[in-house]
């Protein structure tokens, strides 16, 4: 699919900073995206006043273009949600988690470019430092000055991987990342056992097609980065642009930040750091990286995400839509899946279906949580509930629902590790809520007029 009109439309409405309102090229940069935000002019420092700031105005979309420690750099926030992307985009939510599934398993090579055709290469710093950069410390929790929002991209013996890991700013060209066990931390020890550093690129403010694609994972080693690319021109009708960094490793072309860096073989205490859930996540023994340079764009915006905020659920809920709905479609018709924002935007989600069977709903729910194994809970229900709002959702439950026959419990399950109430050992119990109306039974009594 190419931009429509409408899109169009939309998209020029939210450039007037652009001369005559004409946007200069069909797709949208990070700073594209963050033209809908409110402009705070006022002094205000990295440490705990973004967060503060956004607090105060009820976390609308936000640029700060004043800040203390880093004259030259704003930085934004709150921008890209699910209501954001899916209007710039002119789809339903439905369409998008599509989209998504379909790039999944269409990946393309991005176009490779010069450094004169690659914003992100517009300045680079004579000397690197990371604290010149708003990096914020948000939550007084936190161990200090936290990138949430920058993507990792490494590069290995052809094998590439994109995703997303938080970064403890631990001084001028050193930092300390969480690196759960998954594909990069594969990566990562596999470099150790051959005593090397690890080439990696991190970058910051990039489209929201490379952020999607980001934080998918996959059982088997994908290059999320040419899935973004699919992602990338099946929205755009554009092809996604990278270019190489001095360390061999490429990045996308227009994000704002791009660091040519390398994880060592040193680890040191990362955390503690609120996370998704809300919650005071653990100090752990973690992989030290060191940046050997740092490139930017022309008056850069750097991507300040907030840690449980409704940006940061969308970003790391939203690209497990499409793993459950594909994992539903293949027992029953499903329609539609949202992870809910009080399940974090990870640990339950809502599933729209449309039952064949009597046993469709309860395979739905068993299938759903095989689908995003890092869920607690799923609520099961027809297609006539809107799954975003809560309240229709409940009332699906208190109508159709019945606790004791309508409820699937399994014991000793595979956790979270971003789950507080998991047990000492990673295992935890899940729960799934067959809230549809009962299978064969005339719907006129359970439908709201």
């Amino acid at each position: 699919m190419s931009v429509t009109g409408s899109t169009r439309d939309i998209i020029a409405q939210n450039h007037g900073n652009l001369k005559d309102n004409v946007l200069p090229h069909v797709t949208m940069s990070f700073r594209d995206h963050a033209s809908v935000a409110d402009i705070i002019t006022q002094a205000l420092s990295v440490n705990h006043q973004l967060m503060q700031a956004s607090e105060s105005k009820q976390h609308i979309p936000i640029l700060f273009d004043n800040i203390i420690e880093c004259p030259g750099h704003r930085a934004s926030m709150n921008i890209l949600t699910r209501d954001h992307l899916c209007k710039v985009w002119n789809m339903t939510p439905g369409e998008l988690i599509d989209i998504m599934g379909w790039a999944m398993n269409n990946p393309i090579d991005p176009i490779v470019v010069e450094n004169s055709n690659a914003e992100c290469m517009e300045n680079s710093m004579d000397t690197v430092d990371i604290t010149s950069i708003p990096v914020p410390w948000h939550y007084e929790e936190d161990r200090g000055r936290y990138m949430s929002a920058s993507v990792i991209i490494a590069e290995r013996n052809g094998e590439r991987n994109m995703s997303f890991h938080r970064q403890y700013v631990s001084g001028k060209n050193r930092l300390v990342a969480r690196l759960v066990p998954r594909h990069l931390r594969q990566f990562t020890d596999e470099a150790r056992t051959d005593n090397q550093d690890l080439n990696i690129a991190i970058i910051n403010g990039a489209d929201p097609c490379v952020l999607l694609a980001a934080a998918m994972s996959f059982n088997e080693r994908k290059d999320e980065l040419r899935v973004a690319a699919a992602l990338h021109l099946k929205i755009y009708n554009e092809p996604l642009r990278v270019v190489k960094l001095s360390n061999g490793v490429h990045v996308p072309a227009d994000c704002e930040y791009a660091m040519a860096a390398r994880i060592t073989g040193e680890d040191d205490e990362e955390g503690p750091y609120v996370d998704i859930t809300g919650t005071v996540d653990d100090i752990r023994l973690q992989p030290v990286i060191e940046i050997d340079s740092i490139h930017h764009r022309d008056n850069p915006i750097f991507h300040a995400i907030l840690p449980a905020g409704k940006e940061h659920k969308t970003l790391m809920g939203l690209p497990r839509a499409p793993t459950i709905k594909s994992a539903v479609s293949k027992v029953t018709e499903c329609s539609d899946v949202h992870l809910s924002e009080g399940g974090c935007g990870w640990l339950s989600s809502v599933v729209s279906i449309q039952p064949n069977s009597p046993e469709d709903a309860m395979n739905a729910i068993k299938a759903a949580l095989d689908g995003h194994k890092s869920m607690k809970a799923v609520t099961v229900v027809n297609t006539d509930i809107q799954i975003d709002n809560p309240v229709r959702v409940e009332w699906a439950m208190m109508t159709r629902w019945q606790p004791d026959t309508d409820t699937l419990i399994l014991s000793n399950q595979k956790g979270s590790s971003l789950d507080p109430s998991r047990n000492s050992d990673g295992m935890t119990s899940k729960v799934g809520f067959d809230a549809t109306i009962p299978y064969g039974e005339d719907p006129e009594p359970f439908t709201s007029i």
